[in-house]
């Protein structure tokens, strides 16, 4: 699966494929667009593969389609109670605003981070700090989404414990996103589990909008 395209200042893509004999992924992501200039963008792992850690990520994904103008800690616990009845999964989410921020806020192991372009190679500004728990069987209390500032070409990164930990290590920041993720995938996509990998990056507010995206099977 891959996808890409356009909101606004931002440039996205996706990229997953299902645990290798599965024919559906547990990984899901989404991309909203949440009005007045901000991006909503969440990578969602259903817990173990196939069908019902799909079901439990459609939940949410759904969830966050129908609020996407809520707070993150709101869209965190409307995720938890719709995934109640489910397997629940780890969510990450992060919302770039129209002031140069990105707020981020994630419950398990679905990593995210901001990486920038450095002497050498491309330097990790931030990561999300992640909280213990399943959303949708275990939330934790006082959720407190964090806000780190971000410019031009800075880019975000979030990724499912499908795709190896030192999937970083030589991006190419010059390359679309779309090949960003497609590259990632390729390379860093583990044999033991469904893997997805998106990309946004920030492309300055005089960058026009294209906001059809193209999809690719």
């Amino acid at each position: 699966m891959r996808e890409d395209g356009f909101i606004g200042a931002v440039e996205w893509a996706v990229a997953g494929r299902a645990l290798p004999g599965q024919r559906v992924s547990g990984d899901r992501s989404v991309v909203l667009d949440a009005g007045g200039g901000s991006v909503l963008f969440a990578v969602l792992d259903g817990l173990g593969h196939g069908a019902a850690a799909a079901d439990a990520s459609d939940r949410a994904a759904q969830v966050l389609s129908e609020n996407r103008a809520e707070p993150l800690d709101v869209l965190m616990l409307l995720c938890h109670r719709a995934m109640s009845d489910t397997r629940g999964a780890a969510v990450s989410l992060a919302l770039f605003d129209a002031r140069d921020r990105v707020h981020w806020l994630g419950v398990g192991n679905v990593e995210s981070r901001i990486v920038a372009a450095a002497p050498g190679k491309p330097a990790v500004r931030a990561t999300v700090l992640l909280t213990g728990g399943i959303v949708g069987y275990l939330l934790p209390p006082n959720l407190s989404p964090q806000t780190v500032p971000v410019r031009p070409g800075d880019l975000l990164l979030m990724s499912t414990d499908g795709i190896t930990a030192n999937f970083g290590d030589g991006i190419d920041l010059s390359k679309p996103t779309s090949e960003i993720t497609a590259d990632i995938l390729a390379r860093h996509a583990k044999d033991t589990d469904d893997a997805l990998v998106l990309a946004a990056r920030h492309r300055g507010h005089s960058h026009p909008s294209q906001p059809i995206p193209s999809v690719k099977p």
